[in-house]
């Protein structure tokens, strides 16, 4: 299964910390798993999660064109609408 990691920024990295475990419910739901949160080291809003994935290219369509349940929890996590794999 490939590792898939995924980086983005956030508007407030503490914030979304704290919807880890929505988070890996979603990524679950795109075929993933063992998902893992990472911040970086230089104090700036850019984060990313891996997770091991069936699926590359269907996660990566998702996330361009998310369903309306998978864009408002974006929404909530402060998610900054600019997405690499």
């Amino acid at each position: 299964m490939p590792k898939m990691i995924i980086t983005h920024s956030v508007v407030d990295v503490d914030a979304w910390l704290q919807f880890k475990a929505e988070r890996a419910d979603a990524i679950r739901g795109m075929g993933g798993a063992n998902a893992v949160d990472h911040v970086a080291h230089d104090a700036s809003n850019a984060v990313a999660i891996s997770a091991d994935v069936d699926d590359v290219e269907g996660v990566m369509a998702a996330l361009s064109s998310p369903p309306a349940e998978l864009g408002s929890a974006m929404e909530r996590h402060a998610h900054v609408p600019t997405c690499t794999g």
